[in-house]
């Protein structure tokens, strides 16, 4: 087991003449890397200064670049000192209540049905009405 290392410590080394990861518990200086990483070194740089694990998790990195982070290892990070994510949680918003929308949409429709019959028998009336004279 190496060194034992805390966040803060670790945050310090975030640039592309000093880059530390906090992978899985470790932490690795991949200052070295940081040219022929394939993704970039802008990557790499992002994920300086928090845990990593998911950002390397999440794209698959093959077995071999898996047994390359040994080259680069440096020590342990102390785990207390990385904050937990937290789990997002919606605001409350209020209850969607269906049949209130289906009562304003009857209510509407109690409205304007009648008017559209009005305004049909109005106009009906006066076509007849303009084609007799």
């Amino acid at each position: 087991m190496g060194k034992v290392f805390n966040l803060a410590e670790v945050s310090q080394h975030n640039n592309a003449k000093d880059c530390w990861l906090i992978i899985s518990g470790k932490v690795y200086d991949v200052t070295k890397f940081l040219e022929d990483h394939p993704g970039g070194d802008d990557v790499l740089l992002s994920a300086t200064g928090k845990d990593a694990t998911d950002d390397f998790e999440d794209v698959g990195h093959s077995s071999s670049a898996r047994a390359m982070l040994d080259e680069y290892y440096v020590g342990e990070i102390d785990s207390s000192t990385i904050p937990t994510s937290v789990k997002y949680t919606p605001p409350k918003q209020p209850h969607y209540n269906q049949d209130k929308t289906t009562e304003f949409i009857i209510k509407i429709l109690q409205f304007l049905v009648p008017l559209i019959i009005l305004g049909g028998a109005v106009g009906l009336r006066f076509y007849t009405k303009q084609s007799t004279s």
